[in-house]
């Protein structure tokens, strides 16, 4: 388990209620990790977009890291950002040939998104695309009509490296 998972609401992994005195607890989200084709520019969107610099820059090699992803020997640059409510962003420059952009349309399998709550959804997309995000809908948020969010707004976005990014306001 990884330290400084992040949140309350703890459940056991594969709703195994016994939980072995504590194994198999998923505590919290702890980072939403996204692979980018320059870190520089990702994180040019990324810090003013949240309002925070990353709490962590550099490069990282340890033989534990390639072993981890598959690819022994790799060196990333990373960097760890806040992300508000809880948990991190973490972007990764990964320093291998071959890498490829993935198709960025939220329909092809593993693509994933990234969905951030914001208080007036209007005033965030503005900012998003000002940082050069590029709306799915161009005329801005949609009202949710039906369904479990019923009456909440949303609008997605594709920002740097085709990455999927929604913004939610409840309703209220």
């Amino acid at each position: 388990m990884t330290d400084g998972a992040v949140g309350g609401d703890e459940r056991v992994a594969g709703g195994d209620e016994g939980g072995g005195g504590g194994a198999g607890i998923v505590r919290g989200v702890h980072h939403v990790g996204a692979s980018v084709a320059d870190l520089g520019a990702a994180i040019a969107f990324w810090e003013p977009f949240l309002g925070a610099p990353p709490r962590f820059r550099g490069r990282l090699s340890r033989p534990y890291l390639g072993e981890s992803v598959g690819h022994p020997g790799v060196e990333i640059d990373a960097a760890l950002i806040d992300l508000p409510g809880g948990g991190l962003l973490e972007l990764l420059e990964y320093r291998l040939d071959g890498r490829e952009q993935t198709p960025d349309d939220t329909k092809h399998p593993g693509n994933v998104h990234l969905c951030l709550a914001v208080g007036d959804i209007g005033a965030v997309w503005a900012r998003a695309v000002g940082l050069g995000a590029r709306p799915v809908r161009a005329a801005g948020p949609v009202e949710i009509d039906a369904g479990p969010n019923a009456g909440a707004r949303a609008a997605y976005l594709r920002v740097h490296d085709g990455i999927s990014l929604e913004l939610f306001q409840v309703p209220g």
